[in-house]
């Protein structure tokens, strides 16, 4: 049984976490919240599970590294700087972050990336998701995460070719581009669709999250994984063996 502390343990996803980690059979070595003591919940545990805000992921880190533990990073709404900042702790243990735990999540993105690739530049991407009104970043991490599976397939680079938030005359749809429309009401968990279009034909690739069980058992089982993996940067991909 491992000793498995959540970071954001009072916030929806870290009770959803508490309770998968019970249906598993590990253990719980605490929770803390804005404020908490993180270094103090590392000290008493084998692997963090950080499901918090981009704010705090710094500290989660450099207390990782320090206890010498591996830790999940779930939070959503990263910027390049945090991106560095898991690169960077990585060099000291092991870190696995992801915009998304669920295993179908990690299954659609490898799957969006074979199409991406296969289909060739003439089919247009566009991603569609849909979240729950009291979400506050757009787009979501997992549609972030498919839009750079996406762009991975396409050997592109999503930032410079992805058009977001269209409104007014827009002109036509940039050549190539990987476009994204997020949707926000009521207590959506979180539906993803990529569409590949074509001139007379449209194939789309879905997931559809019924409830937040799906990535409490997604991130329990990444935490399961990590532990005893030497430090480095890991993925969700790696967890299913893709």
């Amino acid at each position: 049984m491992a000793r498995i502390g959540i970071i954001g343990s009072e916030g929806r996803m870290g009770q959803a976490i508490a309770a998968a980690l019970a249906a598993a059979g590990e253990t719980l070595s605490g929770g803390i919240d804005k404020g908490g003591d993180v270094e103090a919940l590392a000290k008493v545990s084998d692997v963090l599970i950080d499901f918090s805000s981009p704010h705090a992921l710094e500290a989660n880190l450099d207390a990782a590294v320090a206890a010498g533990i591996p830790i999940v990073v779930g939070t959503t709404g990263l910027e390049e700087r945090h991106h560095f900042l898991c690169d960077n702790a990585a060099e000291g243990t092991a870190v696995l972050q992801t915009g998304n735990t669920s295993l179908g999540v990690t299954l659609l993105a490898h799957l969006v990336r074979e199409a991406a690739q296969r289909l060739g530049d003439d089919w247009d991407i566009e991603i569609v998701e849909t979240h729950h009104r009291n979400k506050v970043d757009a787009p979501s991490g997992t549609a972030l995460l498919l839009g750079e599976a996406a762009a991975e397939g396409r050997g592109i680079g999503l930032s410079q070719m992805s058009e977001r938030g269209r409104d007014g005359i827009t002109g036509k749809r940039g050549e190539g581009t990987i476009g994204f429309a997020s949707l926000r009401g009521g207590s959506v968990a979180g539906d993803h669709t990529v569409h590949f279009l074509a001139d007379n034909e449209r194939l789309s690739l879905s997931h559809l999250a019924e409830n937040r069980t799906i990535f409490a058992k997604g991130a329990v089982r990444a935490a399961q994984w990590l532990l005893g993996k030497p430090k480095g940067r890991y993925t969700m991909p790696e967890v299913l063996g893709l």
